[in-house]
């Protein structure tokens, strides 16, 4: 199947009505009070027990981080929900470590046609380029004050509209769970201490408008550079920093040649599991609803297990020697950002303003 730029899908897909339009379902956190699940009224009408007597089908799971990252652990933990409620008739099939591609590469493949990859953990904001200008509120630098913040958001009624955005516009995937991989932080080769040392910087960024406005608004040069390329082009001078959650931060072995951490916390790193049209019509009504019931436990699984890994890990990252630096002061750095921010939401000010109220 012939690939197609995010351009020319969007001048082929227009804004054609979703066939289907799938809520979202519900979750908690240990770090606030959870709502209550709505996963089993947004589930199709099918007997997830069932599913065991239906006919076999695997499905291919993209994952970009390794597998003892915390999207990691969550691809695993819905892999092995789904192939326990269905009895085994539904395989994921868990391809991570970013074999498959990144992020952009996969949902290129998957939205241009390709049928080799059913599922994709994707950032929240991955698919703006693709239209989806709800969930790029999700990427704006300050949001969400705390995980509980996000979390009254994720099992908010308000989840489901910005989940089922990819249908409305009539791209063929569609959002099952939200999730989080923690607060993103800068890390640069040399120490930094403050604002005033990214002046100048060449700071590794997604091709993404958002972040490229962000680090602009910091001083320093935003540099698109793929993820897999990331750690050599730390090492080699290419970019003097980049921006990640801090268990992907060490998983990648990205302190190996960028040592100092900046915990300046600009955005939660949102994700959310989507599933291509093709691999939903491939279940039956049974394991739609299995899968669903699945989403709705690894969704419960994500929030208890991000912050209790994140700190763990960054205790283990000051006790091997990475140069740790907090920001109790984040005020400076929200102004910095005041630009992006409002270019970003003035479209969608009641949209934003709802999320911002949310916090705990």
């Amino acid at each position: 199947m012939k690939m197609i730029s995010r351009r020319s899908f969007l001048a082929a897909a227009g804004v054609s009505a979703a066939a289907l339009a799938l809520t979202a379902c519900g979750g908690s956190s240990n770090s606030t009070a959870a709502s209550t699940s709505t996963a089993a009224s947004a589930a199709p009408a099918g007997d997830a027990a069932a599913a065991a007597n239906d006919p076999e089908v695997t499905l291919v799971y993209a994952e970009v981080n390794p597998l003892d990252t915390i999207v990691g652990q969550t691809a695993s933990h819905f892999k092995e929900k789904v192939e326990e409620l269905t009895g085994g008739s539904v395989v994921i099939d868990v391809q991570a470590s970013g074999v498959l591609g990144s992020e952009n590469d996969v949902l290129d493949a998957i939205l241009g046609g390709s049928t080799s990859i059913d599922i994709s953990r994707i950032s929240a904001f991955a698919l703006t380029s693709y239209g989806c200008n709800k969930s790029k509120l999700l990427s704006i630098p300050f949001t969400f004050e705390n995980r509980a913040h996000f979390w009254n958001f994720a099992n908010s009624d308000l989840a489901p509209e910005f989940l089922n955005e990819p249908q409305e516009l009539g791209l063929p995937v569609r959002g099952m769970f939200y999730g989080e991989e923690g607060f993103r932080h800068f890390f640069t080769v040399n120490p930094v201490s403050g604002i005033a040392d990214f002046k100048g910087l060449k700071l590794r960024v997604s091709n993404d408008p958002v972040m490229n406005g962000m680090v602009e608004g910091l001083g320093a040069n935003p540099t698109v550079v793929s993820f897999g390329e990331l750690y050599s082009a730390l090492q080699t001078g290419v970019v003097d920093g980049a921006e990640q959650p801090i268990a992907n931060y060490k998983s990648n072995a990205f302190p190996e040649v960028a040592n100092n951490l900046i915990l300046d916390g600009h955005t939660l790193g949102a994700v959310q599991a989507v599933i291509t049209d093709n691999a939903w019509g491939k279940l039956t009504e049974n394991q739609q609803a299995a899968i669903m019931e699945a989403a709705a436990d690894t969704q419960s699984f994500n929030a208890n297990l991000s912050e209790t890994e994140e700190n763990k890990v960054l205790d283990e990252l000051k006790a091997s020697g990475c140069n740790v630096v907090d920001v109790p002061d984040k005020a400076p750095w929200q102004e910095a950002c005041s630009k992006v921010i409002s270019e970003n939401t003035s479209d969608q000010a009641e949209l934003y303003q709802q999320l911002l109220d949310m916090k705990a």
